[in-house]
């Protein structure tokens, strides 16, 4: 087969993006089914490439570029998984969109940008070195600013600006990281960063990098403390495009860690407890204000946060278990594919509710979904997947993940090392799974179970057309397919992923992990949780979190700090107020340093006057003018070192710009 194929999934979303625009500006109907063919095209190419995987076959390609750089591209097992559920993902939010957007301003612009991204999106989860990922990786930051603010109300605005920030700051970073590591390394790509690693006589001297381009794709996966710009967004934006950001796009920042987990790091102990660290953090920090929040999109964007922190721990245990690793890396890629699946649902069934309701609120959508048997079945098979339920897929992940923290604390026990920090993980990673259940009850008791606040107009007996059902109504009906049958189609697909996670590990002979999925050990973890959520649900959520309002009933209330909000906390004081603080601060102290140093040669070693201040009483009041003032103005800044330096920033500026034109057009 020909490798140029690797790039119809990257280019098809994004050549068809202009001509999707222009029939949009002339029919919109028209537009929303080419726009409907381009996903379903995109699903049957990545379908076709994961047959070939399938049947044996990897490939490769490498586009050489200017200055030496080059994109390099490649098809495997877990980039054809995820990019099969990439393009599923755009699909079925693209049938959706035609229903949910229709009442929308700039549906042309939304839909001209959402492919821009699945491409891009697409090219960071085939590329094969750091330099090929960066740059579809702020293609797709950018992008996908504009499906944050499609609404253009000021919460959408301050959203965006929250979500830019931290995209571009993240890859100013993740840039420094790069080009230390390839200075350390002498490559980038991803097939020669082990043995490169492995042949450096100090490996500490990659921690460094490693960090940077942790912290760059951190803040794109919502990882703890980069997460401000995920419980902002998802409230604000589309609910197709809130699916997108949750579902894909902060795995495109998991890809990242993963391959610095799995290419520079192999098997690093101080690594893996680094990732230990803040999955943990991450993990119960979004499971506690997903508990506290009353408004349906913040509470599934906070779940998304908690279940990267899941994602995470699965990662860090990867490096901390070495060559025993196996269940880690089941665990991890199962979930990442499970999270995907499972937000893709709950987040169509809450844009259900706001299409209808234009409402969020946990007390003005209070049982609005009663009698509604098709949207109460996506919603559940969804809340059952994500709380780690038996029978439903995200068991069979975060069964694996918490066999691998227990494994560890065993080999641990018997080499001598102490237990008890992995312990409390092991608690933490079971409080976090109950805090999930917790949440999960709150959302479907509040929308499906509980009575109406008041009674909801009249919006006509259809509350969804066919398109937008079967949008979730299919993936929804996967979701315990996955989790009854473990062994044919979860087993299947950790090993087509495993090898990219940890390249010790053979790819098709595999042995497939001693996992007992419904034994009574594996089901006494999933118990724990599901008591642990209830109790919460019933103890706290119940009675703390409501409280009666004027008229006697009962209502959801937030009581979580809002000064405890990190981006008003932290970030904004900082980068507002410290840092130009700070900035101006230094730049008045070096100026009149330059000056007073320049004073000091002229008097002594140029023997040079010193040019007398300017003394208004010195001119009477006709000899004054405005050519003397400007004259004297001059003559004190063109005497100043920093006006030779600004001439010399502004030379080197203009010589810089000559030479790398030279350089382009050679």
């Amino acid at each position: 087969m020909n490798d140029t194929i690797l790039l119809v999934p990257i280019l098809l979303p994004m050549l068809f993006a202009v001509p999707v625009y222009l029939v949009g500006r002339r029919n919109k109907k028209e537009r929303d089914a080419f726009a409907g063919v381009v996903g379903f095209a995109e699903f049957a190419v990545c379908v076709f490439l994961l047959m070939n995987v399938l049947s044996g076959m990897e490939l490769s390609l490498f586009l050489p570029g200017v200055l030496g750089r080059g994109m390099s591209l490649k098809l495997d097992g877990f980039r054809a998984v995820y990019a099969l559920i990439a393009a599923l993902m755009w699909m079925m939010t693209t049938f959706f969109s035609r229903e949910y957007l229709s009442r929308y301003r700039n549906r042309n612009r939304y839909y001209f940008f959402t492919l821009l991204t699945c491409g891009a999106t697409a090219g960071v989860f085939l590329s094969n070195d750091f330099f090929t990922t960066f740059l579809f990786f702020e293609i797709m930051s950018f992008t996908s600013y504009v499906m944050v603010v499609q609404d253009e109300k000021p919460g959408a605005m301050k959203a965006g600006e929250t979500y830019i920030a931290v995209a571009v700051i993240g890859g100013m970073v993740m840039l420094m990281g790069l080009f230390l590591l390839e200075n350390r390394l002498g490559t980038l790509n991803f097939d020669e960063l082990h043995a490169a690693a492995g042949a450096l006589e100090d490996p500490s001297c990659l921690y460094l990098p490693g960090a940077l381009l942790l912290f760059g794709f951190g803040a794109k996966a919502g990882m703890y403390p980069l997460h401000i710009w995920l419980p902002k967004a998802h409230p604000v934006a589309p609910a197709p495009a809130s699916a997108l950001l949750s579902g894909i796009l902060t795995k495109a920042g998991v890809f990242g860690i993963l391959v610095l987990s799995a290419r520079v790091f192999l098997h690093d102990a101080v690594w893996g407890n680094v990732i230990l660290a803040l999955g943990v953090v991450t993990m119960l920090l979004g499971a506690v204000l997903a508990v506290f929040s009353i408004d349906l999109k913040r509470t599934l964007a906070c779940s998304s946060m908690s279940q990267i922190g899941f994602i995470l721990v699965g990662v860090g245990m990867q490096g901390l278990l070495g060559e025993h690793n196996t269940l880690a890396v089941w665990g991890t890629g199962l979930h990442m594919v499970n999270h995907s699946m499972i937000k893709l649902v709950l987040f169509l069934c809450a844009g259900v509710v706001y299409m209808n309701l234009h409402k969020l609120d946990l007390n003005a959508i209070r049982g609005w979904g009663r009698k509604k048997p098709v949207l109460h079945f996506c919603f559940l098979m969804g809340a059952l997947g994500i709380a780690g339920v038996p029978l439903w897929n995200g068991y069979i992940s975060k069964t694996l993940l918490h066999e691998s923290i227990v494994e560890y604390v065993e080999l641990a026990a018997q080499s001598g090392i102490e237990t008890g920090v992995y312990r409390a993980v092991e608690w933490l990673f079971l409080i976090s799974g109950g805090l999930t259940v917790a949440y999960m009850t709150k959302l479907y008791a509040a929308v499906f179970l509980e009575k109406p606040m008041k009674p909801f107009e009249a919006a006509g007996t259809r509350y969804m057309n066919w398109r937008s059902a079967l949008s979730i109504a299919l993936p929804a009906a996967a979701l315990p397919v996955m989790g009854m049958l473990p062994s044919p189609v979860m087993d299947n697909t950790a090993r087509l992923m495993e090898s990219f996670m940890d390249p010790s590990l053979p790819w098709r002979d595999a042995q497939e992990p001693s996992v007992l999925w419904f034994s009574l050990t594996n089901l006494k973890g999933a118990a724990i949780s599901l008591a642990i959520g209830f109790a919460v649900y019933f103890l706290f959520i119940r009675t703390v979190l409501m409280r009666k309002d004027e008229s006697g009933k009962k209502v959801y209330v937030n009581l979580w700090p809002s000064r405890l909000d990190l981006e008003t906390l932290l970030y904004r004081p900082v980068l507002e107020k410290a840092l130009p603080f700070i900035g101006a601060l230094i730049c008045r102290v070096l100026d009149n340093l330059t000056d007073w140093i320049m004073a000091v040669l002229n008097r002594t070693i140029l023997r040079r006057k010193a040019i007398p201040p300017r003394n208004d009483d010195d001119y009477a009041p006709g000899d004054y003018t405005p050519h003397v003032h400007r004259s004297y103005t001059l003559q004190r800044i063109s005497g100043s070192v920093s006006f030779s330096l600004l001439l010399f920033g502004l030379g080197f500026c203009v010589a810089m710009v000559y030479l790398l034109i030279i350089l382009l057009t050679k």
